[in-house]
């Protein structure tokens, strides 16, 4: 268990160049602190999941530098746990043992993580579903069995790739509100891809915006909302200016138009 570790991310002029000369990430830096909830949010195809994965260790920076907790980063570090958009559960294991599934992977000790996973399926309300089946879980229940997976080794680094994108809006609220439980009850550092400005919003400690690509930051913008935070704080003046500085810089990147 890597839990009592606190992850800090430092990115330095990382730039990400595939074949064919497509420049994922160009001179990109970003500092996170420990326990800190960062939303990355941009247009699709501007480096948010390339910039994930080489946090990750899944790729590798063409130019630059990426550590965690000062350890240069060349393979997935210590006390990462990610979620990627589909869930990824196996249909022929039971949620339980879906969740079990790394503990077995390294051969680690299942009694223990046993406790563990008990504990995880009662904080995201799961505990009557630890014997069912992934077909038997509506999508949203399927997502926190999800991430309930990557907390199962108490990582002190959770990636977290569009999670809720596949959900519908009403679902996508309320596993909003499932994983801000989560975050305030578990205090990792989290970096969570979106493309939702509202949902980077209510999310995020600070919002990283970003560039169309090649993938830059555009601006950093520190959210100082109180936590926990309910849905109805999306219609508070304070939520409106947060998601007016953003629009307006995509309005500015040219992303957001609207007719004459």
């Amino acid at each position: 268990m890597t839990g009592s570790r606190r992850a800090s991310i430092e990115v330095k002029n990382v730039a990400k160049q595939f074949s064919g000369d497509v420049t994922a990430l160009d001179e990109l830096s970003l500092s996170i602190q420990p326990q800190q909830f960062i939303s990355l949010l941009g247009p699709s195809g501007c480096g948010k999941s390339t910039l994930l994965r080489c946090i990750a260790g899944l790729e590798s920076p063409t130019r630059g530098t990426i550590s965690v907790n000062d350890v240069p980063v060349t393979r997935p570090p210590d006390g990462l746990g990610m979620v990627f958009q589909r869930d990824a559960l196996l249909d022929w294991r039971t949620v339980l043992d879906n969740l079990m599934l790394p503990v077995d992977f390294r051969g680690g000790d299942r009694a223990a993580a046993r406790q563990r996973a008990e504990s995880l399926l009662a904080l995201t309300g799961l505990s009557a579903f630890g014997k069912r089946y992934p077909a038997e879980l509506s999508g949203g229940m399927r997502q926190r069995v999800a991430i309930c997976r990557a907390l199962i080794d108490d990582p002190s680094l959770l990636l977290m790739d569009e999670p809720f994108g596949a959900l519908d809006a009403l679902t996508r609220d309320q596993m909003n509100i499932e994983l801000q439980r989560i975050w305030l009850a578990e205090h990792k550092t989290v970096i969570f891809v979106t493309h939702s400005i509202n949902e980077a919003i209510f999310l995020g400690d600070r919002v990283v915006v970003m560039t169309p690509r090649p993938g830059r930051i555009a601006e950093i913008i520190d959210v100082d909302l109180p936590r926990p935070r309910r849905l109805a704080l999306r219609g508070t003046p304070q939520f409106s200016d947060y998601a007016s500085r953003i629009r307006k810089l995509f309005e500015g990147m040219g992303l957001l138009k609207e007719d004459a």
